[in-house]
């Protein structure tokens, strides 16, 4: 079973960039699809960005234009790029994979804090 493990989060200034990784202890070459979600506490969690084994990628109306999600399977690694960071993007950063392409995000890593100050 392939476990995940985000890093990257912190505390930035508004108008900042932070890059978030999610490094996977196994293979993520046969993988279908990894994605960000974000979770601020009393909301539901929500999909950032994903990208598929292919490299299509798609990212939520909320971020476009400032995120990015991309993938290094060499590295087993995805990466999200924040950059133009409002206080609203504060939240509880998690990775996620579906293995096959019917799968719903079934594996997921334990989250990385995003704090956002204006």
């Amino acid at each position: 079973q392939v476990q995940l493990v985000e890093s990257g989060g912190g505390l930035v200034q508004a108008g900042g960039s932070l890059r978030l990784s999610c490094t996977a202890s196994g293979s993520i070459g046969s993988i279908y699809r990894m994605g960000w979600h974000r979770q601020v506490p009393g909301n539901q969690r929500e999909l950032v960005a994903d990208i598929t084994s292919d490299g299509s990628t798609s990212v939520a109306d909320s971020v476009k234009g400032r995120f990015t999600i991309s993938r290094d399977n060499t590295r087993n690694t995805v990466y999200l790029q924040l950059n133009s960071l409002k206080p609203e993007d504060t939240a509880v950063y998690y990775c996620a994979a579906a293995r096959f392409y019917y799968s719903p995000f079934g594996i997921w890593g334990q989250g990385t804090q995003v704090t956002v100050s204006s």
